[in-house]
């Protein structure tokens, strides 16, 4: 492949389609949808194959089929990782191992890192402190991070989208822990394996502020279950000026109040380690 010739990923979206159904009528794009935005803005001319692994009848590609990408990308997804006798994490986590094999760069966000570490041999646990949503706050760069390329052109402290239950809680060898807060301690990893390398985020690059406020729109009752709101009039305040920010973000008042920064509204920043990773890992991979 050389440089004039386009980029072919395989964006993997492990919702299944009630809950992708769900996420669409709360006003949220596809996660598979939010990546292809995302992948088209930091390299126009990408191409890319969506798969849906927990829809009924679909078949998984070969490793044939994936030898042909050059990049394999994980969305976010309501699964949890741990629930092996699910056919679709199963089959999931049989795909990393061999995306590894094989050695395709990976990347991956929320449900991503969680994948790149249980293919490689480590564990995730349920979050012994709760949930994570929203904003996570206080995301600091490890020592390692500061000159590494997946980090070029950051903060080392930094806030970001969120939304997980799950979380890392044993490395495998071959993994690089590259961001922490005091959440959740793995929040961003390089993980080597076999002839692969797989940098993935616990928190969302692809998101912003309406994807955020809508996917809090299709988990109300559960975040009002479990304390972040009082009640239906506290939520749809909150909502509605997350909302309003996204689409006005100078708003001094709503920054402010919301304690949301560039880090979080600006794309640019927020996604700057998505781009590193195709400057970095893809591109080089292809020449």
């Amino acid at each position: 492949m050389t440089n004039s010739q386009p980029l072919y990923f395989l964006i993997i979206d492990g919702y299944s389609k009630q809950s992708r159904d769900d996420l669409e009528k709360a006003g949220m794009k596809f996660a598979w949808d939010l990546y292809a935005i995302m992948l088209k803005k930091h390299l126009p001319g990408a191409e890319f194959d969506v798969l849906l692994p927990s829809d009924e009848g679909v078949t998984m590609p070969s490793d044939s089929d994936l030898s042909k990408y050059s990049g394999i990308i994980w969305t976010g997804c309501n699964l949890c990782i741990m629930d092996t006798d699910n056919p679709s994490v199963a089959n999931q986590i049989d795909l990393a191992k061999r995306v590894f094999k094989i050695g395709t760069p990976s990347w991956g966000s929320c449900w991503g890192i969680q994948m790149a570490v249980v293919a490689a041999g480590g564990e995730v646990i349920e979050n012994p402190k709760g949930r994570e949503m929203g904003i996570a706050r206080k995301i600091q760069l490890t020592d390692a991070a500061l000159n590494h390329p997946m980090y070029e052109g950051k903060s080392r402290v930094f806030d970001a989208y969120i939304s997980h239950d799950d979380m890392v809680s044993k490395v495998p060898a071959g993994a690089t822990l590259l961001a922490s807060n005091d959440f959740t301690y793995y929040q961003a990893l390089e993980v080597k394996h076999e002839k692969g390398t797989f940098w993935a985020t616990q928190y969302h690059p692809e998101y912003d502020l309406h994807e955020m406020a809508s996917l809090m729109i299709a988990r109300e009752e559960k975040l009002t279950r479990i304390g972040f709101f009082e009640g239906t009039q506290d939520f749809s305040e909150y909502v509605k000026r997350l909302d309003e920010l996204h689409g006005a973000p100078d708003k001094k008042h709503l920054r402010w109040q919301l304690a949301i920064d560039d880090d979080v509204l600006d794309p640019d920043i927020r996604q700057c380690e998505f781009k590193n990773w195709i400057n970095n890992l893809v591109l080089p991979s292809v020449k």
